[in-house]
């Protein structure tokens, strides 16, 4: 393979070159550029010739390796195990890429094991005693356990930064790590989508410690939906967060994340494509969203976007003395 074919079928190899930096030049063949690579190249990147092929065969490795676990996650499957009095779950439930599941029952009644289950890749090693399959099939133990590339993500209800970084800085730094082409362009997306969510917008040069709570789930979501390579997003409660709520789930199922999450809203209940109803430990249901319901869900964003427009109007000092109804709401 000449340099240009490496470069135009991998186009992450140009980062190994640039990073260190590695003077190009015009040789046909990967091979020939590193055997006639010279003594004083070898000393100002502090390597030799063979450390030289040892670090690039690595690093292309690790990243075709990132590739194709990101590309071969296709579903997850939740296989039953027992609620928290040892009763049986009698559930076999496959969720697909870009589907929505929805996580509903009463505080306390096992939302949050569930995601903990899922997170972990469980195999009957969990007190819930539940399977999870990825793409139908075990997970090798090493994509289980790897710290660099995990199959999934979670959000949190409390997030909370440490690092002394503007938020411009912290989305680079990972932007950066992951080696992606357009690093700046990439940071200046995610800023402009974490915006979009937020009730209030935030500046690129704003530390992440200032952040309030919507605008660090915000920028969470944003930087989950563009830059990690985990392809199942797990939200807990983002109802709490401050945020624009569907628009959040839209951001991250149209980049084709498997998304489920644990809620008390309504609206979001009924936007997912199905709903798993947990009680004492188990997963007691499994119910498809109906078109009856969908339908509901039109009059229920309705109500919900008269009481945001209270809720704006009271922030902003204002009163209440009437409330207009919107079109199609009959307030009693």
């Amino acid at each position: 393979m000449t340099i240009q074919e490496l470069f135009t079928a991998y186009p992450y190899a140009i980062d190994f070159f640039e990073a260190l930096p590695l003077p190009i030049k015009d040789f046909d063949r990967v091979r020939d550029y590193f055997f006639c690579i010279d003594e004083e190249t070898s000393q100002d990147v502090g390597m030799d010739r063979q450390n030289l092929i040892e670090q690039f065969v690595a690093f292309m490795t690790q990243m075709q390796q990132m590739q194709t676990e990101e590309e071969l996650v296709k579903s997850v499957t939740i296989v039953g195990g027992q609620d928290k009095d040892g009763q049986r779950e009698n559930i076999l439930l496959t969720i697909n890429a870009g589907e929505i599941i929805c996580i509903v029952g009463p505080t306390g009644s096992g939302k949050s094991r569930l995601l903990a289950d899922i997170e972990w890749i469980a195999q009957r090693d969990t007190p819930t005693k539940r399977k999870i399959l990825i793409n139908n099939q075990v997970p090798d133990v090493k994509r289980r356990f790897s710290v660099e590339h995990k199959l999934v993500a979670q959000l949190s209800q409390n997030m909370n930064f440490i690092m002394d970084l503007t938020a411009e800085e912290f989305v680079l730094m990972h932007a950066e790590s992951r080696m992606v082409e357009n690093a700046a362009e990439v940071c200046t997306n995610i800023i402009v989508k974490a915006n979009e969510l937020a009730g209030e917008k935030f500046l690129p040069c704003t530390p992440v410690t200032s952040l309030s709570g919507g605008q660090s789930r915000s920028l969470m979501i944003a930087d989950a939906a563009y830059l990690s390579k985990s392809p199942i997003i797990l939200v807990d409660e983002i109802e709490n967060a401050g945020i624009d709520r569907q628009k959040a789930i839209r951001l991250l199922v149209d980049r084709q994340k498997i998304v489920l999450m644990a809620t008390h809203d309504p609206i979001l209940a009924l936007t997912g494509d199905k709903r798993l109803v947990i009680k004492n430990g188990g997963i007691k249901k499994v119910i498809v969203t109906s078109e009856q319901e969908r339908h509901n869900l039109v009059l229920l964003e309705k109500l919900d976007h008269q009481l945001s427009s209270i809720r704006d109007i009271l922030r902003n000092g204002g009163c209440i003395d009437l409330i207009p109804a919107e079109p199609g709401v009959t307030i009693c």
